[in-house]
């Protein structure tokens, strides 16, 4: 009696080790019911009937994937290579498992597809100056399309974009030229202020010619200054004017 005693303790013991689950607090199990869904419980400890019961666990945490680099042309026809990180997580464990074959796959299938199309319709400027606006368009469109199968896409960040080294080349010639057109307009400007400011001083020069004697003795006194062997004595004009009229 004892042995058979013991066997019966032991399919005990067996039938509650594989009876039991411990799903972790990110964690969720998702319970089939012979093939049916019966829902998603956990985080903790519960039971399940070996045989008739099985489970799926789903993670909840936020998953960080990596786009693989895509050839893309842009809308005005320059190819580039891009790639990008998608950020989501499971809302709905249920969804997750019963609706799509495999999530992570079918995520990244999605984002691939939708990183090509999205770029394909964007300028190359855009593509460099409006990376942001470019990222909320995929993350919308993308968690559009993951929405039936439970999952939230957060972020999509484009991470970097490739360009063909003629067209680097180009883009270098570009700033090159668009620097020495600034520097021109500024030196322009400032020749343009120059004149404005000696136009302004004639005008009060001829107001008061008194003021360009004033001028010709600070020019005396900076020459001077420079311990010059010859020194420069401002005559008045009207000095002139008196000696011709005298003739």
């Amino acid at each position: 009696m004892i042995p058979g005693f013991m066997f019966f303790i032991f399919l005990g013991i067996m039938f509650l080790m594989s009876a039991v689950r411990i799903v972790k607090e990110y964690e969720r199990g998702v319970i089939f019911r012979l093939g049916r869904l019966v829902g998603a419980r956990g985080p903790g400890l519960f039971l399940l009937v070996p045989g008739i019961e099985k489970m799926v666990k789903v993670d909840l945490r936020i998953v960080t994937m990596d786009v693989p680099a895509q050839e893309v042309i842009t809308k005005d026809n320059v190819p580039v290579r891009v790639n990008a990180v998608v950020y989501f997580k499971i809302m709905n464990p249920e969804h997750a498992v019963v609706r799509v074959e495999n999530y992570y796959l079918a995520t990244s299938q999605i984002a691939q597809t939708t990183l090509r199309s999205v770029l394909g319709q964007s300028e190359l400027d855009d593509l460099l100056t409006n990376r942001e606006k470019i990222n909320q368009s995929l993350q919308q469109i993308i968690d559009e399309q993951t929405d039936p199968w439970g999952i939230k896409v957060s972020t999509v960040e484009i991470k970097d974009v490739e360009l063909p080294d003629t067209m680097k080349r180009a883009m270098a010639k570009q700033a090159e030229a668009e620097r020495e057109r600034r520097a021109k307009i500024i030196s322009a400007e400032g020749e343009f202020q120059a004149a404005q400011k000696i136009l302004d001083a004639a005008k009060i020069i001829e107001q008061s010619p008194v003021t360009l004697q004033l001028r010709f003795l600070q020019t005396v006194k900076e020459i001077a200054a420079e311990n010059n062997s010859v020194t420069f004595f401002p005559i008045p004009i009207e000095l002139f004017k008196w000696m011709s009229k005298d003739k």
